[in-house]
């Protein structure tokens, strides 16, 4: 009878495990990271990673970008036009910021897409699927 009864359990969970795992399906992103942020002799260089997790290419993705320095002003406004994102790949873009020192900067503010062809995902997947983070000492938000 013990064996009996192990053996129903065992079957139930069979059953119910896969089950489970259907349920919580995660949600394609697009993810930018700021990596990196060197100082050169001329300029600030930003390097970003980016993941597009979607199923399909991005062709074109572009962001308004909001620099502020370290007392929280805006230092500059710009667009950082990061081209083709492949599905299921990485990319790293760097942008040079000329007369600027990295240590100067506080945070990024990704004001918005301005650029998104995504084909079939539709052009707000640029937007809503976004998710920030930063590796270095400047803040990146959305």
């Amino acid at each position: 009878m013990r064996i009996s009864t192990l053996w129903h359990f065992a079957i139930v969970l069979s059953v119910a495990a896969p089950a489970a795992a259907e349920e919580v399906a995660v949600e394609p992103k697009l993810s930018i990271e700021l990596n990196t942020a060197q100082t050169t002799d001329t300029a600030c260089r930003l390097s970003f990673l980016i993941q597009n997790d979607h199923p399909s290419d991005i062709s074109k993705a572009a962001y308004e970008a909001v620099l502020f320095n370290a007392d929280g002003g805006v230092q500059q406004l710009t667009l950082l036009d990061f081209g083709n994102l492949p599905a299921g790949r990485a990319r790293v873009r760097q942008f040079e910021f000329a007369g600027m020192v990295c240590s100067d900067l506080s945070r990024i503010l990704i004001n918005g897409a301005s650029t998104c062809e995504a084909g079939e995902l539709g052009a707000d997947v640029c937007a809503t699927t976004l998710e920030l983070t930063s590796r270095t000492e400047i803040g990146l938000l959305g």
